[in-house]
């Protein structure tokens, strides 16, 4: 029990870091400003809006979506040469641990409140690459205007990170953008509105079922260089970590699901330390070695994959 809450405490601490960092210049946000130095050339690995005064660097859908309809396409190769980048060395890690808009949602749903199972409605994740497609790569691509330019459709119309972390801050700090708000403001706001509604009931409503940043890093999850592995040996199916996960993943059968942001409740809920995560910087010597321990020990029975101290890494 205590070791489960430090790990959850750890998370927590990681979270509130990266938004840090990803949003540093906090007093912009009493003066009514954006940053517009040179970091804004680099994109951050989560949802996080360019236009959000604290923000230091740009948001990756964003970044990609503005560009793909510019005439100069090797800034669109960038940023998706960075977010393929990190999609191979990480997966949905960045939505599990340095995506600020999903803290945001995983805060939301500590509201003391009925809480529901997303479980049926798992056809909605599907929701989310069709938004991807359709808003981030398609529409930016063939709705141009005179100059050859895409709108950020996403951003412009959908993102709910943007009006929460931007367009609000920003309307309340400068009286002239207060004066110039119309519809479309008033449809995000409602927007934003309903998914706060939905995160408190449901775990990460918007990143199992609309965030397009998500979607992308979502299929490098089986082959991104941080994986969870299952030792065949160890595992009884007896399905406590499908009960555990809020993502609603079976571990068990399909450790690196598409679904899966490796928040490591599997991992510290596994009754025979079945489940395991391994590290991009994990050297090969020390996974030999791991690898060795699990096939030639018996997690029930109290031997070395059972401690738990070379068969398996501790998640923070």
């Amino acid at each position: 029990m205590g070791s489960t809450s430090r790990g959850r405490i750890s998370r927590w601490k990681i979270q509130l870091l990266a938004a840090l960092a990803a949003n540093p210049f906090i007093a912009n946000f009493f003066a009514g400003t954006i940053y517009k130095g040179e970091l804004k050339a680099l994109c951050v690995p989560g949802l996080n809006c360019y236009s959000c005064p604290a923000a230091a660097g740009s948001c990756p859908i964003g970044a990609l979506q503005a560009t793909l309809g510019s005439p100069k396409f090797h800034v669109a190769y960038y940023v998706l040469g960075v977010m393929i980048f990190i999609g191979a060395l990480l997966g949905r890690v960045v939505c599990g641990f340095l995506c600020p808009f999903g803290w945001f949602q995983e805060l939301l749903h500590k509201v003391p409140s009925r809480k529901f199972s997303t479980r049926r409605l798992r056809v909605l994740t599907y929701l989310k690459y069709v938004i991807l497609a359709a808003f981030v790569i398609v529409a930016p691509l063939t709705i141009v205007n005179e100059v050859g330019l895409g709108d950020p459709f996403f951003c412009k119309y959908l993102c709910p990170a943007g009006i929460l972390e931007g367009g609000i801050p920003l309307a309340i700090a400068d009286e002239g953008i207060r004066a110039s708000l119309g519809p479309l403001f008033t449809g995000k706001t409602c927007l934003l509105l309903g998914i706060v509604t939905l995160a408190v009931f449901f775990y990460r409503p918007f990143c199992k079922w609309l965030c397009p940043l998500g979607a992308f890093y979502a299929p490098f999850n089986k082959v991104s260089a941080c994986r969870l592995h299952v030792d065949a040996r160890a595992c009884t199916s007896c399905g406590t970590c499908s009960r555990t996960c809020k993502m609603d993943v079976e571990a068990f059968r399909t450790p690196n699901h598409t679904e899966c942001i490796r928040c490591g409740d599997c991992v510290r809920t596994c009754p025979t330390r079945a489940i395991s995560l391994s590290f991009p910087l994990m050297n090969r010597t020390e996974t030999k070695e791991n690898d060795h321990v699990e096939k030639n020990s018996d997690p029930r029975s109290g031997g070395p994959a059972g401690s738990g101290s070379a068969s398996r890494v501790q998640l923070p």
